[in-house]
């Protein structure tokens, strides 16, 4: 029994005063494909006996269900729950774990090892203060081990456990592990850890988990659940300026009107001066209201009511702050970002920006280089797949007052949203603010040119032709949509409501506002079912007009001759890429 259940059995309210008073470690496990991540976790809540009877007969039946490991217990099935885990044996979605032992609390995240799940694996390094970082001591360091140890530093996490997983494998070599263990260093040079601890490790057999294994008689550090239980992790959020995030205008009655939100940093009593970042109006604090009762003082991490002494205009999504310590206010900004669709990003595209409880249309005015995670390397790109990470500029609509992300991750973070899908793309980090040019705004010229970059895109004009063109323009206008581009399907029927085709007599009029809409910096677009004439390229010919046809012949001298091999879905995604659109 250990001192734990035993202080349960004697005394429950002493063993819940002396959890009250323990603190709390958030950790992360992290890696590669089949690291052994799950089957970590699941080992050291066995061999801690941090699992109840009921999941112990769960995971006995499952481990002879759909376990990997024969009649042996399948440590891992503690962590993946879902059914297509299972099936898979992998880690698809980020499993919490909340356990405790005699000297700290723990919230430990379980994240994925594959590719296509970065982003369940940023999510939950989002909150963590230490990264367990798994590798397998057969593989070694893989790209997947970069990534993820490049993600962990960008987050802000600046302790690191290198666990060198299934040692047993490798007969226990010593060269064996300081040899991943001195690639690992000299890769992770320049991303910042303040920490590295290494530890040889089988989760599968216990080694160096709990206790010291006699297989490692060379190895003279800490077991895992030690190194848990004692690295610091000082939180400084008290210490730095004071923000709140309104999430709440706390209306109940004519007599009481408090903003609600939990504080992200620093701390707050009745009396100081605040101030609403974006609109510069202040006031002083006139009560500090919660569920139980006024405070004398609140801290970062709490909920809190805030009431002020002056009616001043607040709103959900405001920022409340100390006068004298204000957060940078500015509609232009440098940032890093985790792309997290499968669609690329492409320059351009517009997009909603989540910042705590703020949200701002926003535009990726442009890209400024890829991260190569292999070699850190910054390299020029013209757009960020899925879980590429790269540093761009951003347009808003409004300003947003913030904070950079390595002053503040509470107030330096973002999320951004797809406008039409609601689908979360990107995970960003806050360099800091841009600066508009200097000229002032009756200075500058207005040209197609201009309009087009206000815009963040390329005009063109495409003419479409073929049997099917009507319906290829429609989808390529919905793809640009999709993209945050304007694009406008120039109907024939929008100027002869009798027409459904492109004629010859239509065709001056349909020049002419292609033409405009052109100048004006949109994609302009013209669907027929016949070839483009010679009347019709000499009117809307020029650099910024492309012809694309439709079931081309294999003599199609057009610059985007279409096959009909593809979709008519793919062929418009095919299309926006190739114009770079």
């Amino acid at each position: 029994m250990t001192a734990q259940s035993a202080l349960i059995a004697e005394d429950i309210r002493a063993y819940l005063q002396a959890q009250e008073e323990q603190g709390m470690l958030r950790f992360i496990t992290c890696g590669s494909v089949d690291d052994g991540k799950s089957t970590l976790i699941g080992r050291l809540l066995w061999d801690s006996k941090l699992i109840f009877e009921d999941q112990l007969a769960s995971l006995e039946a499952d481990s002879k269900r759909v376990g990997t490991q024969g009649e042996k217990i399948d440590y891992a099935l503690l962590m993946d729950g879902l059914q297509a885990e299972r099936e898979q044996g992998i880690t698809i979605d980020v499993a919490y774990r909340y356990f405790a032992t005699d000297r700290r609390k723990f919230i430990v995240a379980d994240t994925p090892g594959h590719e296509q799940y970065t982003r369940n694996m940023v999510t939950g390094a989002s909150n963590a203060e230490v990264a367990v970082i798994l590798v397998d001591a057969r593989k070694g360091i893989l790209t997947q081990t970069r990534r993820h140890s490049y993600l962990v530093s960008l987050v802000g996490i600046r302790k690191v456990v290198l666990t060198i997983n299934k040692m047993d494998l490798v007969a226990y070599s010593q060269a064996r592990f300081e040899e991943i263990l001195n690639e690992y260093r000299q890769f992770a040079i320049p991303l910042g850890f303040d920490e590295i601890a290494a530890i040889p490790i089988s989760a599968l057999e216990g080694d160096n988990i709990i206790s010291a294994s006699p297989h490692t008689p060379w190895y003279a550090g800490s077991t895992l659940l030690d190194y848990l239980e004692t690295v610091e992790v000082t939180s400084d959020a008290v210490s730095r300026p004071f923000r709140l995030p309104v999430q709440w205008v706390n209306r109940p009655n004519l007599d009481f009107r408090g903003f609600s939100g939990t504080i992200t940093s620093g701390r707050v009593r009745p009396g100081d001066a605040v101030l609403v970042a974006t609109s510069g109006r202040s006031s002083r604090v006139a009560r500090i209201v919660t569920f139980d009762g006024d405070l004398p003082e609140a801290l970062a991490g709490q909920a809190v009511t805030l009431t002020l002494e002056d009616e001043i205009d607040i709103s959900r999504g405001d920022l409340l702050t100390m006068a004298e310590t204000p957060p940078v206010v500015a509609d232009h900004l440098e940032a890093k970002l985790v792309w997290l669709h499968p669609d690329a990003l492409v320059p351009g595209r517009s997009c909603l920006l989540k910042a705590g409880t703020a949200t701002v249309p926003a535009r990726v005015a442009a890209l400024q280089f890829r991260v190569n995670v292999n070699s850190l390397a910054q390299e020029p790109a013209t757009n960020l797949a899925m879980n590429e990470v790269g540093v761009c500029t951003l347009n808003l609509d409004k300003p947003l007052a913030f904070d950079s992300y390595r002053e503040n991750r509470g107030t330096g973070n973002f999320i951004l949203i797809d406008r039409l899908s609601n689908a979360t793309v990107a995970a960003g980090m806050i360099h800091q603010p841009l600066l508009r040019a200097a000229q002032g705004w009756t200075s500058r010229s207005i040209d197609r040119a201009a309009r087009a970059a206000s815009l963040g895109q390329k005009p063109l004009i495409l003419w479409i032709s073929g049997r099917d063109a009507a319906t290829l323009a429609e989808l390529v206008e919905k793809r640009l949509l999709h993209l945050g581009r304007q694009g406008y399907w120039l109907r024939p029927e929008r100027l002869d409501p009798q027409a459904d085709t492109v004629t010859l007599e239509l065709l001056p009029r349909l020049a002419e506002i292609a033409r405009i809409l052109n100048d004006a910096g949109l994609i302009v677009l013209i669907a027929a079912e016949g070839s483009l004439s010679d009347a019709a390229r000499a009117r809307l010919g020029g650099s910024d007009f492309r012809e694309i046809l439709l079931d081309a012949p294999a003599d199609a001298t057009a610059e985007f001759p279409l096959q009909t091999g593809d979709s008519l879905e793919r062929q418009a995604e095919q299309l926006v890429t190739a114009l770079c659109l």
